[in-house]
């Protein structure tokens, strides 16, 4: 979960630095780095699986499907978000401290995720 929540912010502060940019020749360029990054790890099966992903975008992405993608993603965060309240609120119903913390704690990782799928400019 934290993984993707620094990927998420990483890609925030890539799409703002290059306004300029499509969103697809964006997501490119994303894994063009990743490349690098697992080139220099002499990584090859992330290499491998980093090239596919990149033959696929050049192939298949436009824009309007990235937008689409993304309210998915925003849409069923939402629903996590949902589902994580309900969970605390049994869970204070029970009156479980030791649960209620955790509920809360992954509550707080799931709006996190939210905020930063939002402010993801697409």
């Amino acid at each position: 979960m934290k993984y993707r929540i620094a990927l998420a912010l990483a890609l925030i502060s890539l799409s703002t630095a290059s306004q300029a940019v499509s969103l697809c020749q964006e997501k490119e360029q994303d894994i063009q780095k990743e490349i690098t990054y697992a080139q220099k790890h002499n990584n090859q099966s992330r290499i491998d699986g980093l090239n596919k992903a990149l033959k696929e975008v050049r192939a298949n992405c436009t824009d309007s499907k990235l937008r689409a993608d993304h309210q998915k993603k925003i849409a069923g965060q939402k629903e996590e978000i949902a589902e994580r309240k309900q969970d605390l609120q049994e869970a204070k119903q029970k009156g479980d401290a030791d649960k209620v913390t955790k509920r809360e704690h992954k509550l707080q990782e799931a709006q996190n995720e939210l905020k930063a799928l939002e402010a993801r400019d697409y």
